[in-house]
């Protein structure tokens, strides 16, 4: 394994910091070095929130923004713009909330055919489990699904451990959801 870069977009109160947080914390459990932190503007309710997380077998990971992720994880919807995906690598994973399939966002936001796209309704799966816009634990469904960089039982385990009760279950029902409805459209496919 080389090291994964994942960059997390959304608005403050969606979780992306969280997410980075639980999946850095479910590769460790794995075995593998992670490290996940956020980088804020104005922290507010709403504003534009970007959160890093690496995944690597070296233990030196640095603590830098990610300018050329591997992988560019939308959370809120009217973030869908070409700018949010500035930098991906050739061949990355774009992981979107939207109801949208994976080929009619690329000709939403006319996205050139040299990325791997994935979409959930990560927010109606949130609205739905946790009663609210919270879409964090249902993206992280997509994310399992789309880079198997980690197991779902894993997210679930910390997700229980870090959200006792009634919302550890929800978060882990929201999870389960998002991996099952996770449309996965890879790059031979898009060609």
């Amino acid at each position: 394994m080389t090291t994964i870069e994942i960059r997390w977009h959304g608005r403050g109160g969606q979780g992306a910091v969280t997410a980075g947080e639980v999946l850095a914390s479910g590769a460790i459990i794995e075995g593998k070095y992670a490290l996940a932190f956020p980088e804020f503007g104005a922290e507010r309710r709403g504003a534009p929130v970007r959160a890093y997380t690496r995944i690597t077998d070296n233990p030196n990971i640095p603590r830098t923004p990610i300018e050329n992720p591997d992988v560019v994880v939308i959370l809120d919807r009217s973030l869908l713009k070409k700018e949010y995906m500035e930098g991906l690598k050739k061949g990355g994973y774009i992981i979107a909330n939207t109801p949208l399939k994976p080929d009619e966002l690329i000709k939403k936001i006319d996205l050139p055919n040299s990325y791997n796209v994935s979409t959930v309704d990560a927010t109606s799966i949130a609205l739905k489990w946790l009663k609210a816009n919270i879409v964090n634990t249902a993206i992280l469904g997509a994310v399992i699904k789309t880079t198997n960089l980690i197991k779902i039982d894993t997210i679930i385990e910390v997700l229980k451990n870090r959200f006792h009760g009634k919302i550890g279950e929800s978060n882990a029902m929201a999870v389960k959801e998002a991996y099952d409805s996770t449309l996965v459209m890879k790059l031979q496919e898009a060609i």
